[in-house]
């Protein structure tokens, strides 16, 4: 039977083929190391001619030696003419993330809920001061009716407003109401059921 490429393994660089893979990995597993040194130099030469876009000025062959470093997975031992790409180079260690360890009063408001608080607290007086406060005060009602269906007290999200800003933005529940929010029914058939408003 015919062999076909999906029943062997996968190239390294698919870009330089199947063939060039296996020249490199027969020069890899050559014993006599200056018997191994020829076979990478006569390699080198070959891929000079099939892959010109690789040498650089003057001749440079680093981009060749490199290419066969990384197909040989990083195993060719031979006496490069240059320093050649490593695999800690090719494969770097992503650089961690930096989290906050800061904990969170309330999970349900979340992070930045707390960072928009924080920020509008700081503002003077205005107009756009109190139409931030208002759409976060809302907003903060819309995260807590996602985990309490049953209803929410509006007095608690004004208390929690207060204790996020320290005090800086003080609500009085009896003259500061809430919008309603309700739940709208969508029909399978695209009409509506349920769907919050």
């Amino acid at each position: 039977m015919i062999p076909y490429n999906t029943d062997n393994s996968p190239i390294i660089l698919p870009e330089f083929g199947r063939n060039v893979e296996g020249l490199v990995k027969y020069c890899s597993s050559i014993e006599d190391r200056e018997e191994r040194n020829n076979c990478a130099y006569a390699l080198a030469d070959v891929m000079s001619n099939l892959f010109p876009e690789l040498i650089g000025e003057g001749g440079e062959r680093s981009k060749i030696w490199d290419t066969m470093n990384i197909i040989s997975g990083f195993t060719l031992d031979i006496d490069f003419p240059g320093e050649v790409i490593s695999e800690e180079r090719f494969h770097p260690a992503p650089e961690r993330l930096p989290y906050t360890a800061s904990p969170m009063r309330y999970r349900h408001y979340g992070k930045n809920i707390e960072k928009m608080i924080e920020i509008v607290a700081e503002m003077d007086e205005s107009e756009e001061k109190d139409n931030l406060i208002s759409m976060i005060a809302h907003h903060m009602k819309k995260l807590m009716l996602t985990h309490n269906k049953e209803g929410v007290d509006d007095a608690k999200i004004l208390r929690d407003l207060a204790e996020y800003s320290n005090g800086r933005i003080d609500l009085d529940p009896s003259k500061y109401l809430l919008h309603e929010f309700k739940e709208v029914e969508i029909n399978q058939n695209g009409k509506n059921k349920k769907k919050k408003k």
